[in-house]
C-alpha cells in the first residue's frame, strides 16, 4: 500500500473516530438516551450498513470477522457509552487514549518493534500535548467510570491490533459488527427497565453506527495494515485534537491558546513517530 493511500485512509479514520466522540457527547448529555440503547443502536446501524455495502459489492461476509474481535468491539462500545455518563469528556479521552497507547505500544514492543530516538521523542511530545490539552479541566474521576473507560481503551487497542491480519477490511468489519449485534441487543434487553429512547439520541446513535463506526472502522482496518502497532497507537492521539476542533465548530466550544499549542505538540509528535525517515543511499 502506498504511503499516500495510508495517509489518506488514516486521516479519514481519525476524523471518523472524532465524530464518534462528538456524537456520543451530543446523544448522552441531558439524558437524551441511555447508554445501552445508544450502544445497541450504534452497533446494529453499523452492522446493517456494512452488510448492505458488502451486498452491493457482491461479496459474502460468511467466515469474515471473528468472535474475539467482535467481543473487543462490543466491550469498547459498551464501556465507552457507559463511561461517558459519569466522566467529563476531557477525562474520558485521556483515559481512553492512554489505555490504547499502553495496549498497542506494549504489543508492538513485545513483538519486536523498536522506536528510534526521534520516534520516542515524538511519542513523549504527543503525550505531553494531550495532557496539556486535557489536564486543566481534570478532577478526580469516579472510579467506576474511569475503570469502564480504561477497559474500553484496552478493548479498542485489541480490536485495532487484530485488524492487522489479512482479508477484506470491509468484510471483516461487517462480520465483527454482525457478531457484536446480538451482544448489544442482549445488553439492551437486560437494561430495558432503564431505557430512555429519544429522537436526538437515536439520530446520533444511527449516525455513529452507520458512518463514523461502521464505515470509519472499515477504513481503519484498511489503513492499519500500512502502519506498525506503535504508529497506529500514536496517530490516534490526534483524535482529541480533531474532536476539540469539532466541538468548537459544531458545539460552540471556545478556542483557546492552550488548545492551539497542545494541538501543535500532539500533531508534531504524531508526525515524528509515523513518518519514516528516508534511507540515505
Amino acid at each position: 500500500m502506498s504511503l499516500k493511500r495510508v495517509f489518506v485512509l488514516t486521516s479519514l479514520a481519525m476524523i471518523a473516530f472524532a465524530g464518534n466522540s462528538l456524537l456520543c457527547r451530543m446523544a448522552l448529555r441531558s439524558s437524551q438516551i441511555d447508554p445501552a440503547s445508544f450502544t445497541s443502536i450504534r452497533i446494529l446501524s453499523g452492522a446493517v450498513v456494512l452488510f448492505l455495502v458488502t451486498r452491493t459489492r457482491r461479496v459474502s461476509t460468511a467466515g469474515s470477522g471473528d468472535w474475539s474481535s467482535a467481543l473487543a468491539l462490543f466491550g469498547y462500545a459498551a464501556g465507552f457509552s457507559y463511561a461517558y455518563v459519569d466522566l467529563p469528556a476531557g477525562i474520558g479521552a485521556l483515559l481512553l487514549f492512554g489505555a490504547v497507547q499502553v495496549t498497542m505500544v506494549g504489543y508492538g514492543l513485545t513483538t519486536g518493534e523498536r522506536l528510534v530516538v526521534r520516534q520516542s521523542s515524538g511519542l513523549v511530545l504527543a503525550l505531553a500535548g494531550l495532557v496539556g490539552l486535557l489536564l486543566p479541566g481534570l478532577s478526580a474521576p469516579p472510579p467506576g467510570g474511569a475503570a469502564l473507560m480504561i477497559g474500553a481503551g484496552v478493548a479498542w487497542g485489541i480490536y485495532s491490533i487484530r485488524g492487522k491480519t489479512k482479508g477484506d477490511a470491509t468484510c471483516k468489519t461487517a462480520g465483527n459488527f454482525l457478531r457484536a449485534a446480538p451482544l448489544a441487543l442482549g445488553l439492551n434487553l437486560a437494561m430495558l427497565p432503564s431505557t430512555r429512547p429519544a429522537t436526538l439520541g437515536i439520530t446520533c446513535a444511527v449516525a455513529s453506527g452507520a458512518l463514523t463506526s461502521g464505515i470509519g472502522y472499515a477504513i481503519w482496518y484498511s489503513a492499519i495494515r500500512g502502519l506498525k502497532a506503535t504508529q497506529a497507537a500514536t496517530v490516534q492521539l490526534s483524535v482529541p485534537v480533531i474532536a476539540a476542533v469539532g466541538g468548537i465548530v459544531f458545539l460552540g466550544e471556545t478556542l483557546s491558546a492552550r488548545l492551539l499549542v497542545a494541538s501543535m505538540a500532539i500533531l508534531g509528535g504524531v508526525a515524528l513517530v509515523v513518518i519514516d525517515k528516508p534511507v540515505s543511499r
